[in-house]
């Protein structure tokens, strides 16, 4: 099979009858007793719950047990640690984690990595130096490119406003490493061109992302683009902008794809959507952990795809939803046993 790797309807056309002659057999094949373990934030965010879906239709295909936890919300560490340390104790063999912030999934990762079990790391990446204090390693890290994200959505923001214009940043979770990615790829392509008049975090929430943005625009009238860091937070501003009555005076770029951002993308409310693909991540986990299961070494770093979504193409990209209509390449696609 090659190592091209298009994650749309033919891909899992592929994947899919590759997973029917792998069978459910023993000694290093997918089998009944080879238990994977997901954690993520929360499944409110239609991005988490992307993954979720990712990984137990991976998990589905090619006979695996995944199950996938989460905490409340964007910033519920201790429930989303609570989970981790109920599944340590369950007897998983493959752990993937989204953390909160660097730190938070460390020590109730402690347990799982004194058994040897391996552990990926997915989206957002766990501080390296913290974690092997702790004694805890990362088979991989499986995500996107947050610095290329931050930077695709800066050249399209100066495609919509030329070479001058104000604009605010919309940031996530205070410390949390994606959103500092985005933020420093977005202001790195826009630097000595666009002024970023007010950063304010958001905490990933739409309805945050909301009141921020009425604040914001009372004090900064004159701005004419918002960069969000996610889809959430970007649609409660572009809410915020249609209450203040300057729809298409003021143009929202935001970073993910869920559905709702996609269908303010195609109802002209939000300029575009830097989308990544958090069920070709849930897939990649799951065929990470079998590799390993298998004995296969696999890859410290695994880049998902991106894309920019805006008028030209958001329809294609609502039809193949939540697959990529870009294609990259996968270094696990070749590893697991058929």
């Amino acid at each position: 099979m090659s190592t091209r790797y298009r994650i749309g309807l033919v891909a899992l056309a592929l994947v899919s009858a590759a997973a029917l002659t792998a069978g459910c057999g023993r000694g290093g094949d997918a089998s009944s007793d080879f238990k994977i373990a997901v954690v993520t934030r929360n499944f409110t965010n239609p991005y988490w719950a992307a993954l979720r879906d990712g990984a137990l239709a991976e998990g589905k295909r090619l006979g695996v047990d995944v199950a996938v936890q989460a905490g409340q919300t964007e910033t519920d560490s201790d429930g989303e640690n609570a989970q981790i340390s109920t599944l340590a104790a369950q007897g998983y063999d493959c752990f993937a984690v989204v953390p909160v912030n660097a730190t938070n999934v460390i020590t109730p990762l402690v347990p799982v990595a004194r058994k040897n079990i391996p552990i990926l790391n997915l989206d957002t990446q766990i501080d390296a130096n913290a974690s092997k204090q702790a004694g805890v390693a990362y088979a991989s890290f499986i995500g996107s490119d947050n610095l290329a994200a931050g930077k695709i959505a800066g050249e399209k923001m100066l495609e919509a406003l030329g070479s001058s214009g104000k604009v605010i940043v919309l940031q996530g979770i205070a410390g949390e490493q994606n959103g500092i990615n985005r933020d420093k790829g977005f202001t790195d392509a826009v630097a000595g061109k666009l002024e970023i008049v007010q950063r304010a975090p958001a905490d990933y929430e739409q309805d945050k992302g909301l009141t921020v943005t009425e604040a914001i625009l009372k004090a900064h009238p004159d701005i004419t683009g918002i960069f969000a860091a996610n889809d959430t937070m970007g649609l409660g501003a572009a809410q915020a902008i249609k209450n203040a009555g300057r729809t298409g005076q003021v143009k929202v770029i935001s970073v993910d794809g869920i559905q709702a951002a996609l269908a303010a993308v195609k109802a002209g409310t939000v300029h575009g959507t830097v989308t990544q693909y958090p069920y070709a991540e849930g897939e990649l986990a799951v065929q990470a952990c079998l590799a390993k299961h298998q004995g296969k070494s696999i890859p410290d770093r695994v880049v998902a795809p991106i894309a920019f979504i805006g008028q030209d193409n958001v329809d294609q990209q609502i039809a193949a939803f939540p697959r990529p209509i870009t294609t990259f390449d996968n270094p696990l696609a070749g590893l697991v046993n058929k």
